[in-house]
């Protein structure tokens, strides 16, 4: 694709170029709420990290153990997917988490 006024190459916009390569970039500076987990109430059904947009929920043995907060852009996401009665994620600001 070239700048038709002076003939420069730019790459086309709007083109993925590799598969998963979103690991490769990191959002969550973009985040102005952050998920918060209660390990007592999680029950680790895993609805959080099957619904998860950005794949930042942290999975280990089974168990959800934290959040990749270099991916995580705060949609929330993961805390309306928990289910009501567990309700084991909550969405704070940044302020209120630190």
């Amino acid at each position: 694709m070239t700048d038709k006024d002076n003939n420069e190459e730019f790459p086309a916009g709007g083109v993925i170029l590799d598969g998963g390569n979103a690991d490769g970039y990191e959002t969550g500076g973009w985040r102005k709420l952050k998920p918060v987990l209660d390990k007592e109430k999680c029950t680790n059904c895993l609805i959080c990290w099957v619904m998860c947009p950005d794949s930042a929920i942290i999975v280990e043995d089974g168990k959800v153990v934290g959040f990749d907060m270099e991916h995580c852009k705060g949609c929330g996401i993961c805390d309306v997917e928990c289910p009501p009665k567990i309700n084991a994620i909550k969405m704070v600001s940044e302020e209120e988490a630190d």
